[in-house]
This record gives structure tokens, sequence and C-alpha cells, in this order.
């Protein structure tokens, strides 16, 4: 193989990953593996396949939301109920680098496809394990979904407007996050692996990568625990504001709203002025995060006035010419409007299985050498069995 056909694989190419995770948690980690080059074989249920197939809006009978989820992959359809089937499974993974798998703790020990078992003539194996509250403790046989960790690592108590019903953040940050954490780990495990290669272990030694999805969300919650723990303080709702740095909200403008982040001392003051309000940008007891803390509603009420007769562009033309971050607030339609994403590579289009042209994110991050690509479209349920299977004895 050439240097620029190695480069255009990905990163990951050569790695091998088995997947048994479905819906989101799972699934999203194995997704990030496959745009970076690694060859995923994701394993459905027969006749139903991965839930996610069928949620949210659909073409056809297939989510679109599936298209995204399960690019590059080969799907398999096999019953892990079955253990004929599981006996394939585990023919699959004796020959991969990576398992991910999202069922609740104790099922993969049920079904005889514990990492002591898998690992046995893989050494090498890498097992990511993704569940609400992790493989010990004692909550880890309680069913957990992402909404649930979501609020157990400390997330939906903020958001809300103050003394108004937490909500969610609109989409399943919980899973996701979880699988981005997975994904770290696997690649440190992976490290580890090629670190430990020595005579008796050819490929390095393998492990498991253990992600509870309420420990994502509360890896993410920022100084929420130090201060309780310093101060016995209880961060509590704040709406669009940054609670403790200010300023920094949502302001109304004529046609929308406007996000205004000008917590800088420096950043302040050109705010300041930008609005008209110079008497605030040279007050000396507003030189300082913590005088402008101290009188945050004075310095929201200025700038919402000012926003309030202008409308989105011309208010975000004044803060990009004072050097002020600014943004709107966008819907579906603007990111797909935006030239900016669209310069960067952030919106790929790929056309499905039954022929239905769909835009869909790009491939995050962006690597310099070894980029990730969508090389193919989310697959058919069962649409590579013959492909993957080939050679092997069939299915009960």
């Amino acid at each position: 193989m050439d240097a620029q056909s190695a480069v255009s694989r990905g990163p990951l190419a050569g790695l091998k990953v088995v997947e048994l995770g479905q819906l989101i948690a799972g699934p999203f980690a194995a997704k990030t593996l496959a745009d970076f080059g690694a060859e995923v074989i994701k394993i459905e249920p027969p006749t139903t396949g991965d839930p996610l197939r069928q949620w949210r809006l659909l073409h056809n009978g297939t989510s679109v939301w599936w298209q995204v989820q399960s690019r590059n992959k080969k799907s398999v359809a096999l019953d892990l109920k079955d253990e004929a089937s599981r006996e394939i499974v585990r023919g699959l993974i004796a020959e991969a680098d990576v398992l991910v798998e999202n069922f609740k703790p104790g099922v993969m020990e049920d079904w005889g496809l514990d990492y002591e078992r898998l690992s046995a003539p893989n050494p090498g194996l890498i097992m990511l394990r993704i569940s609400g509250y992790g493989q010990t403790g004692p909550y880890r046989d309680r069913p957990g979904f992402g909404v649930v960790a979501e609020a157990m690592g400390g997330l939906r108590h903020l958001t809300a407007e103050p003394g108004r019903v937490p909500v969610r953040v609109g989409v399943s940050i919980g899973d996701t996050l979880a699988s981005l954490h997975g994904v770290i780990g696997i690649l440190m495990a992976l490290q580890h692996r090629h670190a430990s290669v020595s005579a008796d272990a050819p490929k390095g030694r393998g492990q498991v990568v253990d992600v509870a999805l309420y420990e994502a969300v509360f890896n993410c919650m920022e100084s929420l625990l130090p201060e309780y723990s310093a101060f016995g303080a209880v961060r509590e709702p704040a709406g669009s504001a940054l609670p403790g740095i200010a300023p920094s909200n949502a302001y109304p403008c004529t046609d929308g709203w406007v996000l205004v982040a000008g917590n800088g001392d420096s950043i302040f003051k050109r705010l300041m002025k930008a609005i008209g309000r110079e008497d605030l940008g040279v007050d000396p007891a507003l030189a300082g995060n913590a005088g402008r803390v101290a009188r945050v509603a004075e310095i929201d009420a200025a700038i919402g006035e000012w926003t309030a007769s202008r409308n989105v562009v011309d208010v975000l033309e004044v803060l990009n010419d004072a050097a002020v971050p600014a943004g709107r607030i966008y819907t579906a339609k603007d990111i797909a409007e935006d030239p900016h994403y669209r310069a960067r590579g952030m919106i790929q289009r790929v056309t499905t299985a039954d022929g239905l042209s769909v835009e869909m994110p790009g491939i995050v991050p962006r690597l310099s050498l070894t980029p990730g690509a969508i090389t193919r479209r989310a697959p058919t349920l069962g649409e590579d069995d013959d492909a993957v299977l080939k050679g092997r004895p069939a299915a009960a």
C-alpha cells in the first residue's frame, strides 16, 4: 500500500470492531471509529434490526437518523438470544480488536459473551461497555437511559429558568457524552495494547473500558462539586446566563435572540463602547469579573435595551466589528444555509440505499494528515451477511 492510500483510509484503518450496541450510546462510539477508517461490523436482530431504524422521521420506513448513526458500518443480522448465532459472534470477536456493547450489566455474561471468555482466544481484545450506572456499584442492575443519567450527573437540575421545571437540552447528550468517553477509553486502551506487546502477547494486552452514562455527564460538570465541597454552594438553574461570569446571556432583538459573551475584561470594555455605554466600560468597579457579577442585572439590562431595538443581523455586525463574541441561535435551517459549515466540510451529502439524497454532519475532529471520511452509506438490515459470514457455519 502506498503512503497516499494509507492516508486516505483514515488513522484507524486495519482496526476491526464488532458492535453489539443499539440505539445511541454504543452505536455512536462505533460510528466515530468507523468515520476514521475502522471496519465496524454491526450485529442486529433479524427482522427488526436496531430500534433506531424506526426512531423519529422516516423515509420509506427507515429513520434518516439511522443514515448518520450507521454510516461506514456493515450490518449482519444475528439473533443474540440464539446460541448458534452467539457462537458465530464469538468467532467474529475472536478476530476483532474492539468490541462495543451497551446492554444492561449481566446480559453479556448471561449470553456467554463475558470478557473472560471472549478474551481467552483473543487477549488483545478491547471491550467497551456502556451502561447507565457502570459494571459495578449498588446501582449497576438498574435500567438507565441517557435522560436519567443527565439527571443523576447534575446536568438536568441546571437546564431550566430559575423556578421552572428542568428541561431536556434537546438532544440525547448523556448518551453522546458516554460514547465520546468510550472512544477516548478505546484509544487509550489501544495505546496500552501497543506498549504491552511481548513474546507472550504478540498483539499486546487488551482490557475492559467501563463507561457509565451518569459518570460521563458528571465528568463535564465543571466546578459543580468543588464549589459544594468547599463552600456548601449548590449551583442553581440560571436560564441562558453563565452564573458567576458576567456578562454572558441571551438578549432579545426585534426578530429573535442573540447570545453575547462579553465576560473578558477587555472584551467588556469593547462591548460597552459598541452599545454606547462607555460609562460602564470605564467604571473601575466593573473592571474585573467579581464587580460585574455583583451588578450583572444592571449590565444585562443595558445590553438588552440596546439589542431590543435592533435585528439580529445588525447586532452581530456591530459586535463582530468590535471583536465581541456573539452569535445567533441557530435552527436546522440556519445550519444548512450557513457558508462556514460548508466551507469546513461540516455538511456532507449521502445517497441512501433507497435513493434519498440527505445531508448530515461531517467528520469531527479534523485531522490534517489522516482525515476521516464517509466512504459508505448506512447499510440495510443484514446487507453484509454474505460478505462477513462467508465460510462460517450458518446459524440455526
